[in-house]
């Protein structure tokens, strides 16, 4: 059921009418994003995109490695990369996992042995070798200019790294972390990295240097799709992104020691790089950076990753992504987060029916819940403890609407919102941390936030009058309709 590698996944992708590949030389300078640009803009997200002649500006020579772009920027595709028909059957999947009871009985833990074996079947597991050590490449021979690495947008700083999983882990607990963080390239052996003050990347940052000592990195670029996938996916603190995507392949993550540092890769990877950030060095410039926001990220100060060593696949293929102005490629992968992380929002609280991130809104900037009513300021209740809840901290507007809302539906949520509210009753605000990259908030990483209640009112909330019914058919007449419809439809 899992690919085997990158390749593997672009062989479906051609034969299922989801790959072009393009023998125009096209420089990564620019060109490569005004085409995918417009690929991710036409309908339904258009095509994977395959460069296999491409001018690599770094370097100023041919690439001998393709650049694939674009290849989880469908529905289709993501359902392809995950191995379903719709990515709803994996939340459906944690869903089942969730309501297991622990069993009580000999029979039930008999009985339960199947899931548990499985579930250990998912965990990573080390290798003697793979496939992303073919060629090694060390000491001077390194240089990160020799691979066609994108330089996105007129006013970026530079060429970056957007697309690949950076591993690191907890000095005193062991426990590792893979986050998806662009890196921007600085000279032949040196690049930026863009962790956050948020992120779990910085985390280990500031504690390094509590210890002072040096950070050991790897980066992963390629393999499996559902393990580059894993590293973009806001897990809880201390879950393992490999066993994650071990759930999502149904296959454990082959993992391979690195050359020069002690962090394990995906055996599969296309290319890896390592290295190490000294935190006792002084922070280096990184940016401009053209971002999903559809903005560009001003320079700011972040460590150095100092390379050690770069090994890929004889046969490399180069994956990359590019973020700006929405849709993009970025668009599906976060809409299909949103699906598979539902039911653990859910477990927490279950009066949540279902939740909708916008991709015009960049995601965590617009928050649209719907809810199972309970009591009076439930809704509010909901806005305030997602304001608490992991990356849903950063979410600039929450709106609640009643239960038979589809919230997938804007144009119906509209016509709640517009309909349902008081602004003076319904919409609260209030201050807390906003994301990194939020231009708009006062202060960095400090904004205000607005929530809107637009579920029905209340006597116990200040609505004194009673609230007004819906306007719906009854359902003899429609069903009466039904065949008069079908005859003016079809004439």
């Amino acid at each position: 059921m899992a690919y085997k590698n990158l390749h593997h996944f672009i062989e479906v992708l051609e034969h299922e009418g989801e790959l072009i590949r393009i023998q125009d030389t096209i420089s990564t300078c620019l060109e490569i994003t005004e085409i995918c640009d417009r690929m991710s803009k036409s309908k339904d997200g258009g095509l994977a995109l395959l460069f296999e002649n491409v001018y690599n500006h770094n370097n100023q020579k041919k690439s001998s490695q393709p650049v694939l772009i674009n290849a989880l920027g469908s529905k289709r595709r993501m359902n392809l990369a995950l191995h379903v028909e719709k990515i709803d059957e994996v939340a459906d999947e944690i869903r089942a996992l969730i309501k297991q009871q622990p069993p009580t009985t000999f029979l039930e833990k008999i009985k339960m042995l199947p899931t548990l074996v499985q579930i250990a079947s998912f965990a990573p597991k080390k290798v003697s070798e793979g496939s992303c050590q073919e060629i090694v490449i060390q000491g001077d021979a390194i240089n990160l200019n020799d691979f066609p690495i994108l330089k996105c947008w007129p006013k970026d700083g530079g060429s970056f790294i957007t697309f690949g999983g950076t591993i690191s882990k907890d000095p005193d607990t062991g426990i590792r972390n893979v986050g998806m963080y662009r890196v921007q390239i600085k000279d032949k052996n040196k690049a930026a990295m863009h962790w956050q003050i948020h992120k779990h990347g910085s985390r280990h940052f500031q504690r390094y240097q509590e210890l002072g000592q040096k950070i050991p990195v790897a980066i992963f670029l390629g393999g499996d799709p559902a393990i580059t996938f894993s590293a973009a996916c806001p897990l809880p603190d201390n879950f393992d992104e490999f066993l994650f995507a071990g759930f999502l392949r149904k296959k454990s993550v082959e993992l391979v020691k690195c050359k020069t540092n002690d962090l394990e890769v995906p055996a599969s990877s296309e290319m890896i790089i390592e290295g190490y950030v000294d935190p006792n060095l002084p922070l280096i410039p990184e940016g401009p950076f053209g971002d999903h926001t559809g903005y560009y990220t001003p320079i700011d100060l972040y460590p150095a990753l100092h390379v050690t060593a770069i090994t890929h696949r004889k046969n490399m293929i180069y994956p990359t992504t590019i973020v700006g102005v929405p849709p993009m490629e970025d668009g599906f992968m976060g809409k299909a987060i949103e699906r598979i992380f539902l039911p653990l929002i859910q477990l927490t609280f279950p009066e949540i029916i279902d939740m909708n991130l916008p991709v015009e809104a960049c995601f965590h900037n617009l928050v649209i819940l719907s809810i199972k009513k309970s009591y009076p300021a439930h809704a509010k209740k909901i806005m305030s403890s997602l304001w608490g809840m992991g990356q849903l901290m950063f979410s600039k507007c929450i709106i609640v609407v009643d239960e038979d809302v589809n919230v997938q539906n804007l144009a119906e949520v509209t016509w709640r919102v517009s309909n349902n509210i008081d602004a003076q009753r319904d919409i609260i605000f209030t201050d807390g941390p906003v994301d990194a990259l939020d231009h708009a908030a006062p202060y960095f990483g400090i904004g205000s936030k607005m929530g809107i209640d637009a579920t029905t009112k209340w006597r116990e909330e200040g609505y004194q009058r009673e609230w007004p019914k819906t306007i719906v058919m009854e359902n003899e007449i429609k069903k009466k309709m039904d065949i008069f419809w079908s005859k003016i439809r079809n004439a």
